[in-house]
């Protein structure tokens, strides 16, 4: 693994790109059109995703110190709190049975709103602990996502959506493709980190588990008042991240601590919804009683 890894890692931003493309390329306008029928409940979790969260978590981390304790954990984290939902958040929505629309709406805002955002977020609560330049960084992001919507909307616009949706094996069977050299990518040093510091690799695991699964428990709280059937896709949304954007928009000029912690949160990520999916039968089994 790790010299396929040193093979892949300079191609990182394009499989995020052809990531991004293929994400693109499975949105269905029509499935959208409900949701921002009812814009309010969507910008207000746009609003407490991409503004809220990091805003709190920038304070917590600057009230603990980390700038000087430890600048590059400081930077993973908050990359981590500014990044938009991962984009299979719909896909692993559905097979919790949970509401993949309101997902996608959330997803598709969150995007839009992330090359403003979150460049001005880690500017201000990073500061000069920033390994690039957030100008840099935003423009990047706007390229990226901008440039990956304009390829899926062209595809389908030329092809139709008859043949996306008869493509769509293909097109997820690509994704896995994708995916697995995504992982390759990130995971390449993780293995040798976890044998010459494994206390370090389960802390910052643990802390990477306690991000992810602490802001989907506390985005439950903050919505349970618009029901379940909503906050709790919001809730897996908000605490799954696609930190591995902002680590291919940042061109991967980032500490190595960076890359290990990108590469430790996808655990605790894809192993929400195998938790989430339990206790969501016991949830439905205890409402049909």
């Amino acid at each position: 693994m790790p010299p396929l890894g040193a093979l892949v890692r300079p191609f990182f931003a394009e499989t995020v790109f052809l990531l991004l493309c293929l994400a693109f390329l499975r949105v269905d306008p029509a499935a959208l059109r409900a949701q921002f029928a009812k814009p309010w409940l969507l910008i207000t979790a746009a609003a407490w995703t991409m503004l809220f969260v990091p805003v709190l978590v920038g304070i917590a981390l600057n009230a603990l110190d980390l700038f000087d304790r430890s600048p590059g954990l400081l930077l993973a984290l908050m990359l981590n709190v500014v990044a938009p939902p991962i984009f299979s958040s719909p896909a692993l929505a559905v097979l919790m049975g949970l509401n993949a629309a309101v997902t996608l709406a959330l997803l598709l805002t969150c995007i839009a709103a992330t090359p403003f955002l979150a460049p001005a977020l880690v500017a201000v609560f990073v500061g000069p602990a920033v390994t690039f330049s957030p100008i840099a960084l935003g423009l990047r992001l706007v390229l990226m996502l901008a440039g990956a919507a304009c390829v899926g909307i062209a595809i389908r616009a030329i092809a139709g959506q008859p043949w996306v949706e008869r493509q769509a094996e293909r097109i997820d069977g690509l994704n896995v493709v994708v995916l697995f050299l995504f992982a390759v990518a990130l995971m390449g040093d993780v293995a040798a980190n976890a044998i010459a510091r494994p206390l370090f690799v389960l802390g910052l695991l643990g802390v990477s588990t306690a991000v992810t699964f602490g802001l989907s428990g506390l985005t439950v709280l903050i919505f349970a008042r618009a029901g379940m059937r909503n906050a709790l896709p919001l809730a897996h949304a908000a605490g799954s991240r696609n930190t591995g954007l902002m680590l291919a928009a940042a061109a991967g000029a980032v500490p190595e601590l960076v890359w290990l912690y990108v590469a430790l949160i996808q655990i605790p990520i894809y192993a929400l919804p195998l938790i989430m999916r339990p206790l969501l039968r016991r949830l439905a089994l205890r409402s049909g009683a």
